[in-house]
């Protein structure tokens, strides 16, 4: 088992813990300046505690809160009800939540959950490598 493992990312802390049973430390991140939340390696609901602490921050953040998607290689639907949450509350508040880099089976689990269609959040589209 990996032991936990501690990163700064512009003057932020973070810090990661495997999941039991999961081989990849997995890592939901966030910046304020812009508010971005940063997803990365496996997402799932064994992670879903690691990702609460950025969630919470990126509520605080207000306005336009971008999600990069770009380094997820796998989520389930526990991620996308979280990103709900999150979009459902910035609304309230006159935000959007703004999705990017979304790679094709990720794209595919946004359309199935229906993320894309709420109001409030915009699902940037994928660009295929040239």
């Amino acid at each position: 088992m990996r032991a936990a493992s501690t990163s700064s990312t512009e003057g932020i802390a973070l810090e990661s813990s495997p999941a039991p049973g999961v081989g990849f430390l997995s890592i939901v991140s966030f910046s304020e300046h812009p508010p971005v939340i940063c997803c990365t390696g496996d997402e799932d609901r064994s992670t879903q505690s690691l990702r609460r602490p950025a969630l919470s921050r990126a509520l605080r953040a207000g306005g336009t809160v971008f999600v990069d998607l770009h380094e997820l290689a796998f989520a389930d639907p526990s991620l996308m009800v979280d990103l709900a949450l999150v979009a459902r509350r910035l609304r309230q508040a006159d935000g959007i939540l703004r999705i990017r880099g979304a790679q094709p089976q990720i794209q595919r689990l946004i359309e199935l959950v229906g993320l894309h269609r709420l109001p409030g959040v915009v699902v940037d589209p994928v660009v295929a490598p040239a």
